[in-house]
């Protein structure tokens, strides 16, 4: 009988926790301003965000922090010309993004989930992965094209792997440096550590339409 009161009691637990994870942000309008930015905040690493009209004006900016999922449901878009979003785990690894978006109207939207560089002696993680991003089209939706930049109806996503252009060179002189400045030693370094120059892993991109 206690066995049992204690699995039930795990099993409720469980299933608070990921309906806590899953919660879904609802905008009905979400609009962005010409340059302006918008970061979507919460305190779990998975957002997950329907928004029935969004509109982004040339130059905007939505971006998510500490998020190593983005799961995106737009009813409407309007997109301006080098248009952004941007999604980061905090921790040099690129978000993993899950867009499924009507697009009325799409200048240019750049969607930046690569991973960063290590940068040994000023940061504490290793060089990122970059994330997966996927993007459905609903029905009806403009279909973008990826070849010309300089076109209407662009997307392009950034999932390259970080440490690619790090300088093993200068990376040991930085943390020479460190070292010898440092008054013990290795205390010079985040957490008396040293990151391996390995690059992370590229990520990928996906085009899907309905249609």
């Amino acid at each position: 009988m206690k066995s049992k009161l204690i699995l039930g009691f795990l099993f409720c637990f469980a299933f608070t926790f990921v309906g806590k994870a899953q919660e879904t942000q609802h905008f009905s309008k979400l609009e962005i301003g010409k340059k302006a930015k918008k970061n979507i905040d919460s305190k779990d690493s998975t957002a997950v965000i329907h928004i029935d009209t969004l509109i982004m004006k040339d130059n905007a900016t939505l971006s998510f922090y500490g998020k190593k999922n983005v799961k995106i449901t737009v009813g409407y878009a309007e997109i301006g010309n080098k248009a952004t979003f941007y999604g980061t785990d905090g921790k040099n690894n690129g978000a993993n993004f899950d867009i499924n978006a009507n697009f009325q109207k799409l200048g240019s939207l750049y969607i930046i989930a690569k991973g960063d560089d290590a940068f040994n002696g000023t940061k504490t993680f290793p060089n990122g992965n970059g994330g997966k991003v996927k993007v459905t089209l609903a029905t009806g939706s403009i279909k973008p094209q990826t070849t010309d930049k300089k076109s209407p109806n662009y997307i392009y996503a950034d999932v390259v792997a970080g440490g690619r252009a790090v300088n093993a060179n200068t990376d040991l002189r930085n943390i020479y440096d460190r070292i010898k400045t440092a008054p013990t030693g290795l205390r010079g370094l985040p957490q008396g550590q040293i990151y391996s120059g390995s690059a992370g892993t590229e990520g990928s991109f996906e085009l899907i339409s309905t249609q």
